[in-house]
């Protein structure tokens, strides 16, 4: 049987597909920080473009498509569109099924919303100067809620200060990709305050030994090293520490994999003020250790007891 020599393939003289071009819409609540996501995307390389009207996303979407370079681009659209913000849900919706593009819709809490507000000085895009910020906040939420229910990714930003909110939309809109990085925020606070409306897991630490009972223990709280000394002298606080070390560290990375870009795990006593707070402050460092970006908040660590 004769071989067969292999013929040489010619070179190609198509160019290498261009990468999609992308458009990520930003909206979401005023005070919720969209202008700190617009430059954060702006610095890890997308054109960013603020308060372009509804009616123009479609041409300008065409516009970036049609560059050879599959430009990204972000751009943000809230209620200073006015009337206008009614048609977005429509538009958006015939622009998904043509175009690479995402909604990420930004959000805070009432009190946090209300604190920048009053933190900045600047009037609310929905004030008339007569009605409370808070009124605005509601009439905002409720011109809004049509538009949350599109977006791809919600973001609350209440425990966000301006520069772990960059870091964080760098990590999920960066080159190395949305899905590696996770943020742990580790919570303390007392059942008596009521539980956070933002925990995603919730861990009771009533069955430990309280200082509060302790005259000296009592004016100091679960940073304290002399509090965190007597809440770890008990075995079952090592029994405790280390079992929950290992399930969250099992259950990131599933997280992680599900597309969940933070976490909030809440550890609660009677007051908030030693053995929560020694908790979370403990299971933070160890969340650090495993590799994790990890932040401890304490809730009511002030608040009367």
């Amino acid at each position: 049987m004769a071989e067969t020599t292999p013929t040489a393939k010619a070179p190609s003289n198509n160019p290498p597909a261009a990468t999609p071009a992308e458009l990520v819409i930003i909206t979401g609540m005023s005070g919720s920080g969209k202008g700190s996501v617009l430059r954060a995307l702006e610095d890890v390389g997308y054109y960013a473009v603020d308060n372009l009207p509804v009616e123009l996303i479609p041409t300008f979407a065409d516009l970036i498509s049609d560059s050879a370079s599959g430009k990204r681009a972000a751009l943000v659209i809230d209620v200073r569109e006015g009337e206008g913000l009614k048609k977005f849900p429509a538009i958006f919706g015939a622009l998904r099924g043509v175009r690479n593009v995402r909604l990420l819709f930004m959000e805070a809490g009432d009190e946090t919303i209300v604190r920048r507000f009053s933190e900045t000085r600047r009037p609310h895009p929905l004030s008339d100067g007569e009605q409370p910020v808070s009124e605005s906040i509601r009439r905002e939420r409720e011109a809004l809620a049509p538009v949350r229910e599109l977006a791809d990714l919600v973001v609350d930003t209440s425990k966000f200060n301006v520069h772990e909110l960059r870091d964080f939309i760098k990590q999920k809109f960066g080159t190395e990709g949305e899905q590696t990085r996770i943020l742990v925020y580790v919570t303390s606070f007392g059942f008596r305050h009521g539980l956070p409306p933002d925990c995603d897991l919730v861990f009771d630490v009533r069955f430990l030994p309280n200082p509060h009972y302790i005259p000296e223990l009592r004016p100091q709280n679960g940073l304290d090293p002399a509090v965190a000394h007597y809440v770890r002298s008990f075995p079952q606080t090592g029994e405790f520490l280390d079992q929950i070390t290992h399930l969250l560290l099992y259950l990131l990375p599933h997280y992680i994999r599900e597309g969940k870009s933070y976490l909030t795990v809440g550890f609660g006593c009677t007051g908030g003020h030693h053995r929560s707070v020694m908790m979370a402050d403990q299971v933070q460092k160890n969340l650090v250790k495993g590799g994790y970006q990890a932040k401890a908040t304490h809730r009511d660590i002030d608040k009367v007891y």
